[in-house]
């Protein structure tokens, strides 16, 4: 699914949605593995049978910043920009997780470039992403503003 962009081409794509990223599988062991670099061990992300008995959600849930996390992939995956030095993370101006990722589920990003503005040596980018779940009609699980910083 991954597209090729020439840099000079980013100012002509902002207000369209670019790419879309290949489905990421999101399993008790990538959540599991999560909770243990994080030592975010919450019952609700890592104890299925406490889950069963006192969950909203019946079943284990992904950490929202195991999914947020997935971004950099996601990106990766979805878009090459030719002409492209070096790229960095610069930021997150807004960060919401609008349902919850049971374990077990698959997740893609979705890449609308909202803004492209020139800074020293390259451009900023601010991208509104919204990572959906494989399940028809579901919410997204996390929508963001993420913010790149592209060098030529």
């Amino acid at each position: 699914m991954s597209r090729t962009i020439a840099f000079g081409e980013l100012p002509t794509l902002v207000g369209t949605e670019v790419a879309v990223s290949r489905w990421f599988d999101v399993g008790q062991e990538r959540i599991n593995h999560f909770a243990e670099a994080t030592e975010d061990r919450q019952w609700i992300h890592v104890d299925p049978e406490r889950c069963k008995r006192e969950s909203p959600f019946g079943a284990p849930v992904a950490h929202g910043f195991l999914t947020l996390s997935l971004l950099p992939a996601m990106l990766e995956d979805a878009i090459t920009i030719g002409g492209m030095r070096m790229g960095l993370n610069y930021g997150l101006n807004r960060v919401r997780f609008p349902a919850p990722l049971p374990a077990g589920s698959r997740v893609r990003g979705r890449w609308l470039l909202a803004a492209c503005e020139a800074i020293e040596g390259g451009v900023q980018l601010t991208w509104n992403v919204a990572i959906e779940p494989e399940r028809k009609g579901a919410k997204p699980v996390c929508v963001a503003e993420f913010l790149i910083r592209a060098y030529a």
